[in-house]
């Protein structure tokens, strides 16, 4: 049996937001446990050159809700790069997955057969819905979940790979 596109793209997407959403709940137990500084964690890196955890949540956010825009043909809500909180980073999320909700498989089918257009490095980049999906939107996604799983695991939080997998079996 084949995944229709919306159990390919929009599903692991919910999943994927829910279970950051849950890294970051352990996150605020862990400053209230330890007394770290909120400032401190959402301005770690895991290297110099890279983007702080609040970034990655937010880059993790954009991609997810630009994913099921460009898939969809629907326009996301606009979400300015404004958190300051683990509070505001999990509402975020909360946000990017009600507007994922929206997405009905009918509307995902029926854009289909439009591919994507990026504009990557000053270029536009043409590929078709799957390549989008596979080569870029979940890579890029994913890539961005586990660097902020990785910054709090570098920063002491008490998370791992079942954090970040999370209970198989479970619904979106």
């Amino acid at each position: 049996m084949a995944l229709s596109l919306h159990e390919a793209s929009i599903q692991p997407l919910i999943r994927g937001l829910g279970r950051l959403s849950h890294l970051l709940t352990r996150a605020s137990q862990h400053l209230a446990e330890t007394g770290t500084l909120e400032s401190t964690l959402l301005q770690a890196r895991l290297a110099e050159d890279m983007l702080p955890l609040v970034a990655q949540v937010q880059r993790a956010s954009d991609t997810a809700k630009f994913s099921g825009q460009r898939l969809s043909g629907l326009s996301a809500p606009p979400m300015p790069d404004t958190e300051q909180s683990l509070p505001e980073l999990i509402a975020r999320l909360d946000k990017t997955v009600e507007y994922l909700r929206t997405l009905q498989p009918s509307t995902l089918d029926a854009n289909e057969a439009a591919g994507i257009t990026l504009k990557a490095g000053g270029q536009q980049v043409a590929m078709d819905t799957h390549e989008y999906l596979t080569a870029f939107a979940l890579p890029n996604f994913y890539f961005h979940l586990a660097i902020a799983h990785g910054i709090l695991r570098q920063q002491g939080v008490p998370v791992g790979k079942l954090d970040y997998l999370g209970p198989m079996g479970t619904p979106v």
